[in-house]
């Protein structure tokens, strides 16, 4: 073994601790290597007369600080007295100030306090159940007053007698009319209205019988040339019915226009466009007491203007006895069209909205007389007469559209001849063209317009055009109805969506022909007519106005 005199000798540039060679000097004995647990223990004893608070110190700190002196690489300031006290060193001191301070700082924030009160409240448990609320004594209820009126009795108790029942002010609207004729008197003028007698005198006058023209058709150069110059004007523009107009007619006189329409409540207004000024040309009738959806001026004798409506009644008014007649009454069905039979429109075909469908023979006196037959439909919007061949009529149903034949007409019902069952969607109409019948046009929901051809009935009918046009009028309009013109046979004329506002002229094939637009025609025209032998073209719209364009 290696002596320490020896060691040092080995070593003459290591400067060894004055304490160590103290003790050796003294002959003290030599200290016995100290672990780091029971050094921890002495500086613990030796801390123990100060005031500071005892802190835990970490560790790894406690570990590396013992092992450092064991090893004896402490700070050249540490000395160790005989009696084995040991003074700290500065860096010493600054660290266990700082962890006193910091044991103050925590112990300040109450930590211990608060986690005991949250322990004592995690283990308390909530009650589940909920306090009955004490019922209220008797005594303590309010009681509701009551009416004395209501309980008819007076304030002494005694009992009221009954109130004499009330006369009823308010008419149904869908009231049937009594039955008979009705005078011809204008509501929105008198009686004794001069002006009214001379209207009359010249609807006489204006009203004969005429011959069917024999002028050929016009090209399509020259029938667009006649469209252009049809302009509306502010005098060409009236209200004649007070609700939403649902059908017009147009008289055929050359001489004077005059334009009739029927609205939604009943209402028939007649519209003499020379008067001047033009509301002084007005007359109102209440021939109905529901929607007058058909109207037309009789072929025979223009003077005579039948109107059917939804309450089961079809009027003839005669201008010339100065009355309307009632021609044609069903009280158990609801009536949607008609059309005349034949040229001296003493014949009437009239369609029902229960599919059915009456013969009605105005010659017989009194009562006319009519045979009711079931189509096989389920409903009957629109109905008229093939215009060459008289025995052929067109029925335009829900979604389907069907041709009879009268003359297989038996009483057990009758069997369509031919099918037009190309539509998705609710139809409005269906009507052959003016003087051939060889085309029919229907207007349709799903917003397309077809052109069929019915050149042969007897066959399979095909579809010659379909055309995409808006026709979701919605509730508050009358739904669009493609009329054709009755000038030109391959032309028709319907109602437009578009902005601005406008009238539509189709071509057979599909061909926007004309558009009607003017800042007079600020509105949409869901019901138009053409003149049979004149330029002009008159559309209603939902608010009971004519527009008129005139060439």
């Amino acid at each position: 073994m290696m002596s320490l005199h020896s060691l040092s000798e080995n070593s003459p540039n290591e400067e060894r601790p004055k304490v160590k060679r103290k003790h050796r000097e003294l002959g003290a004995p030599k200290r016995k290597a100290v672990f780091p647990k029971e050094e921890y223990r002495q500086q613990r004893s030796a801390l123990g007369s100060q005031t500071e608070p005892s802190v835990v110190m970490p560790r790894n700190a406690k570990c590396n600080e013992m092992q450092s002196n064991q090893d004896g690489d402490g700070d050249e300031n540490e000395t160790a007295d005989i009696d084995g006290s040991i003074e700290l060193s500065a860096y010493e001191k600054k660290r266990l100030k700082n962890i006193s301070e910091n044991a103050e700082f925590f112990a300040s924030l109450h930590l211990v306090e608060t986690a005991a009160r949250l322990r004592e409240m995690l283990t308390k448990r909530p009650s589940h159940g909920t306090k009955r609320k004490k019922p209220k004594k008797a005594e303590d209820e309010i009681v509701c007053r009551r009416s004395m009126r209501l309980l008819k009795i007076d304030p002494s108790g005694v009992p009221l007698p009954d109130p004499p029942p009330q006369p009823e002010s308010v008419v149904d609207q869908y009231t049937l009319l009594p039955p008979g004729p009705l005078e011809m008197i204008p509501e929105n003028q008198t009686a004794q209205n001069e002006m009214f007698k001379g209207v009359l005198q010249m609807w006489i006058k204006i009203s004969q019988p005429r011959n069917k023209s024999t002028e050929k058709l016009s090209g399509m150069k020259r029938y667009q040339a006649n469209l252009t110059r049809m302009v509306i004007a502010e005098d060409t523009l009236c209200k004649v019915t007070k609700n939403r107009i649902c059908c017009m007619a147009i008289h055929p006189s050359e001489t004077r226009t005059l334009v009739a329409a029927g609205d939604r409540l009943g209402q028939v207004g007649l519209w003499d466009l020379t008067q001047q000024p033009r509301e002084n040309g007005v007359f109102t009738f209440t021939l109905h007491s529901n929607t007058v959806s058909c109207m037309d001026f009789s072929p025979a004798n223009p003077a005579h203007l039948l109107s059917l409506s939804y309450d089961g009644t079809v009027r003839c008014g005669d201008f010339t006895r100065t009355v309307f007649e009632e021609v044609y009454r069903n009280e158990e069905c609801s009536l949607s069209s008609f059309d005349f039979l034949g040229d001296d429109a003493s014949t009437l075909i009239v369609g029902h909205w229960n599919a059915d469908v009456a013969i009605v023979d105005r010659r017989t006196p009194g009562t006319s007389y009519e045979k009711i037959f079931n189509s096989n439909m389920s409903i009957i919007r629109t109905l008229q007469v093939h215009p060459v061949n008289r025995q052929y009529f067109i029925a335009a149903g829900a979604r389907d559209v069907h041709i009879y034949d009268l003359r297989h007409i038996t009483s057990k019902g009758m069997k369509p001849l031919n099918f037009l069952t190309q539509h998705s969607k609710s139809l409005a109409s269906a009507y052959f063209s003016p003087v051939t019948g060889n085309r029919v046009v229907t207007t349709c929901f799903d917003n397309y317009l077809r052109v069929f051809d019915t050149s042969c009935m007897s066959s399979k009918i095909p579809l010659l055009t379909s055309i995409r046009h808006n026709t979701n009028t919605g509730r508050w309009l009358t739904r669009f109805r493609a009329v054709w013109d009755p000038k030109q046979e391959d032309c028709f004329i319907v109602g437009s969506m578009a902005r601005p506002r406008r009238i539509d002229v189709f071509h057979e094939s599909g061909e926007l022909v004309h558009s009607f637009l003017d800042e007079c025609l600020a509105s949409v025209c869901s019901i138009n007519v053409m003149h049979p032998t004149q330029n002009i073209l008159a559309g209603g719209n939902c608010s009971g106005k004519i527009h008129v364009f005139k060439g």
